[in-house]
């Protein structure tokens, strides 16, 4: 069998004022996710357990966001959380300090027979 993608989805999350990666990538990953109703296991005739999800999550600061936490956003399939530098630090005029962007993409994939050899 081999790893087959069949769902590429994109979200962008903030951390306006805590300056909290976890958060803005745990918002970028909802936003992704929240948009959609995903049966794509069902009409594979595949278990919703199945499901490999592979979520790459772009911040200024990668080493600040906590993946473990986000694993829990992820109600069935087999999660992977991988962070990169990305997103955006955006300085705050009215006070010392900046607002976080997170931008994420969430791959779905099932093991699968090739259709064609």
């Amino acid at each position: 069998m081999a790893k087959k993608r069949v769902v590429t989805q994109f979200g962008m999350g903030t951390s306006i004022r805590s300056r909290n990666y976890t958060e803005a990538c745990a918002r970028a990953i909802r936003d992704a996710l929240w948009h959609n109703s995903l049966n794509v296991a069902d009409a594979f005739g595949f278990s919703r357990d199945g499901m490999l999800i592979d979520v790459e999550l772009g911040v200024q600061q990668p080493s600040l966001v906590d993946t473990n936490a986000l694993l829990s956003i992820f109600p069935y399939g087999q999660p992977t959380v991988r962070v990169v530098k990305g997103g955006l630090d955006i300085p705050r005029r009215e006070k010392d300090g900046w607002s976080v962007i997170a931008n994420a993409a969430v791959i779905v994939s099932f093991d699968m027979e090739p259709a064609h050899d």
